[in-house]
């Protein structure tokens, strides 16, 4: 988020230089965080989302309540077993932490990428008629203004046009 924020702000000394050269340039904003979230698409990838992590949830839970059981089983016949049969135990107890985290760490890392798969085509969708509108209205630029930087107080926003662009 920092970087986007250097990168806005970048973006926006440049073109500050450049209309100092080019008076002529037409600059709109839009917040795209905004237009996304009210894009249909965005909220059935968000459900989408949701019921995984459900899922993801759900098993990760199933599997922490079977090593607590077998934990607590182990703990109580611990005085009544072997020395080598409670080592056993204790590695088959580390195996259970052991999967529990990958486990975890996997989930994590599948729902990063369920999620990158679902909201890229959304993200290209909103760019491509953010550019159809900004190009049919004749700006030269069109800046995001969702990333908490205010570039223009008096510029266009694009939103509403974009919106109706989009059927939202």
């Amino acid at each position: 988020m920092k970087h986007l924020k250097t990168i806005l702000l970048a973006t926006a000394l440049c073109i500050g230089s450049i209309s100092f050269s080019q008076a002529q340039s037409k600059v709109a904003h839009i917040n795209t965080q905004e237009l996304i979230a009210a894009m249909p698409a965005m909220k059935a990838a968000q459900q989408e989302l949701q019921a995984l992590q459900k899922t993801y949830e759900t098993d990760y839970q199933a599997s922490v309540t079977e090593f607590q059981t077998k934990m607590k089983q182990y703990e109580s016949e611990a005085t009544s077993k072997t020395q080598e049969e409670n080592a056993k135990r204790m590695q088959e107890i580390q195996t259970m932490q052991q999967n529990i985290q990958q486990f975890q760490a996997d989930a994590a890392q599948n729902l990063e990428k369920k999620r990158i798969d679902l909201l890229q085509p959304i993200t290209e969708k909103a760019k491509a008629a953010i550019l159809k509108v900004g190009r049919a209205q004749g700006f030269d630029y069109v800046l995001d203004s969702g990333v908490g930087v205010a570039i223009l107080a008096d510029g266009t926003n694009l939103l509403d046009d974009v919106k109706k662009e989009l059927g939202i």
